[in-house]
């Protein structure tokens, strides 16, 4: 009796989720189907030729940080060498103008593309905020990210997509949904082993707070759930035809995640390497003052604060009446109004320490400015614990700084390493190794700092932007055949 009672439930609850599925599938299909006709009623170009639609989803377009950086080299870049292409923008930077948005690439990253860009406005960017997620962050994102990458279809069907900014669960949207030709480009892996292992032993970090670390069934809870998004991860993006990375850090974790080595490829980042060479390098003068210059954006995983405590120490360390005086600099773009929260909180822990006469903040400012305090500053400070590659450090070493970077990811794998046999800078993990090194910088004689700085620079060569060119262009022809 309870067999049949079974069976008389089982069957329909099945029949039910056959036609259910089937008509899911005939739905995406007849969606698929009508993106499919809406590109085909694209207008042609002067030519006759109906134009090639390459499409890049980067909401935070106008953000002004190393990604940004990226992206306007890759659309100049394509401008440069076919010319049936139109370049499109998914951003939610709808405070600006698209006018406004392309003067703002010139201004921060010297960078003037030959050909107007189209940009779609996407209104659902709040989906993608990590502040609407306080708990399962990843998620909540990369399904905002599949909502806001759903809009942009709707509104612009391109022929090519190439996701900029990491957000990975729109891909197989693209592939599937909208028929596209789909790549990326990973500036730091969604989730990483790193990560994983962070849990794994309970270490407390900005991303694992104390509250898990001190309960064991949490982080085992949180372990789970990590593998388990770790998973997913690697589905969506093992749909990609192409994928490009900006370092051997990335590479080795998104091999390990995706498991599509044929198709993925490091593709360097484009730092502005020549706008540095003209500031000279010689023997400092005598000063009265020597100033650490910071470049990086107002994010918590750069670990600002690491850096204004090793500061604090080192200055607290320093003989009474030694001169010359110091100065830490801080630059960096603010996106949004937490960023510009943890400036505020920033200041405080300054006022905390004792050092805000000593800490200078200049922010989203303009790249002559950047490139004066560069040229002015001693050391280059880097925090960022497994920075997947570091536009930043590498600027740092072309303006001729001894660059202090921490001792992980792109810094320690990529970077800071020796060329033609020689030291080009240094890399510290703590306070007190950070306190101590830049210590050490300041004892070395202007002629060993020289040394040092003239190695770092004819290091980045690697990083040109020609060299981005070569290799970006490289990695994507197989989304134009």
């Amino acid at each position: 009796a309870c067999f049949r009672l079974l069976c008389s439930l089982l069957l329909p609850a099945l029949f039910l989720s056959g036609i259910l599925c089937i008509c899911l599938v005939v739905l995406l299909w007849g969606v698929r189907l009508w993106i499919q006709r809406k590109k085909q009623l694209r207008s042609a170009g002067r030519d006759g030729k109906r134009p090639l639609l390459v499409a890049f989803f980067h909401p935070y377009c106008n953000a002004g940080g190393g990604g940004e950086r990226v992206l306007w080299c890759a659309i100049r870049t394509l401008q440069k060498k076919y010319r049936n292409v139109t370049c499109v923008v998914y951003t939610g930077d709808r405070d600006a103008t698209g006018e406004e948005i392309v003067e703002g690439a010139f201004r921060r990253f010297n960078i003037k593309l030959i050909h107007p860009v189209k940009f779609v406005f996407l209104e659902k960017r709040f989906l993608v905020e990590a502040s609407l997620y306080p708990h399962f962050t990843l998620l909540g994102q990369s399904l905002g990210s599949m909502f806001l990458g759903w809009e942009a279809l709707l509104k612009c069907a391109p022929d090519i997509y190439i996701d900029s900014m990491g957000y990975a669960f729109t891909i197989p949207l693209f592939k599937y949904l909208g028929g596209c030709r789909v790549g990326c480009y990973v500036h730091y892996p969604t989730i990483s082993t790193d990560m994983l292992s962070v849990v794994r032993n309970q270490d407390t970090r900005f991303n694992n707070a104390a509250f898990i670390t001190s309960s064991p069934l949490f982080s085992k809870f949180k372990l789970v759930y990590y593998y388990f998004f770790a998973f997913m991860y690697g589905l969506v993006g093992s749909c990609s035809d192409v994928v490009m990375v900006n370092s051997s850090w990335t590479l080795n974790h998104i091999l390990s995640l995706w498991r599509v080595g044929a198709c993925t490829s490091v593709v360097y980042p484009p730092c502005d390497v020549q706008a540095f060479l003209d500031i000279p390098l010689e023997v400092e003068k005598s000063t009265s003052e020597y100033s650490i210059v910071s470049v990086s954006q107002f994010r918590p995983e750069k670990d600002h604060p690491l850096q204004i405590r090793a500061f604090a120490k080192l200055l607290k360390e320093k003989r009474v009446g030694q001169q010359p005086s110091l100065k830490l600099i801080l630059i960096g773009g603010c996106r949004n109004q937490q960023d510009e929260e943890r400036v505020n909180n920033l200041k405080h822990l300054c006022e905390e320490l004792g050092v805000s006469d000593d800490v200078v903040f200049r922010i989203n400012i303009p790249f002559e400015e950047l490139k004066r305090h560069l040229a002015e500053a001693t050391i280059g400070l880097h925090t960022m614990w497994n920075e997947h590659f570091g536009i930043g450090v590498v600027e740092c070493m072309a303006a001729g700084t001894v660059i202090l970077a921490h001792n992980s990811g792109g810094p320690k794998l990529d970077i800071v390493v020796r060329h033609e046999g020689r030291v080009t800078g240094f890399l510290a993990e703590d306070e007190d190794s950070y306190a101590e090194t830049m210590a050490y910088i300041f004892s070395l004689p202007p002629e060993k700092r020289l040394e040092i700085r003239e190695s770092a620079r004819r290091s980045v060569h690697r990083f040109s932007d020609q060299h981005f060119e070569d290799t970006f262009l490289l990695s994507v022809e197989p989304l134009f055949k």
